[in-house]
């Protein structure tokens, strides 16, 4: 495999390695780093990609190693989700506003969830992943990854209702 072909099929998923590995990490440098010592793992191995079915996959599940590798080295449980894609430049201040703080506030409940609930909603509803997809990256059946899908995003709402009830954070 050349260098034309491997940067064809890997470079398609950097974003969601980035971010895949800032979820875990946190800080934008550790998360660039995470995502060079990826790319490096895969062109050191880029004869044996063709072996497999779903690069994406494998490279993301190489990430998820990789980041918990670098978490236990620094004795660190410290996870944030960070997602803003969200841009409309057709809005108004007050409503760039509100959004904004809307999106803080869901991004501070999913903090507040389980490690692996925040996971996965990151890989499924940020990077949109499948179930069978997440199952492979995170070693786990898909009965297990909608249950705990499901838990979370019910405590994502209760929370939600609760806030916006009585004003309570």
């Amino acid at each position: 495999m050349d260098q034309n072909e491997f940067t064809k099929l890997v470079m398609p998923f950097k974003d969601k390695i980035y971010r895949f590995a800032k979820r875990y990490l946190v800080s934008k440098d550790s998360a660039q780093d995470a995502t060079q010592d990826i790319y490096l793992k895969l062109w050191k191995n880029k004869e044996k990609l063709k072996g497999y079915n779903n690069v994406e996959a494998f490279a993301m599940t190489m990430t998820k190693n990789h980041c918990l590798d670098i978490l236990k080295l620094k004795s660190s449980s410290n996870l944030k989700i960070i997602h803003n894609n969200y841009k409309d430049n057709n809005q108004n201040l007050d409503k760039q506003t509100d959004v904004k703080d809307s999106v803080n506030i869901i991004h501070q409940l999913i903090d507040g969830l389980p490690k692996k609930q925040r996971v996965i909603i990151q890989l499924r509803d940020v990077e949109q992943y499948s179930f069978k997809e997440i199952g492979k990256i995170l070693e786990m059946n898909e009965t297990a990854i909608r249950v705990s899908l499901s838990r979370a995003r019910k405590t994502i709402r209760e929370k939600l209702i609760k806030k916006h009830k009585y004003g309570i954070s």
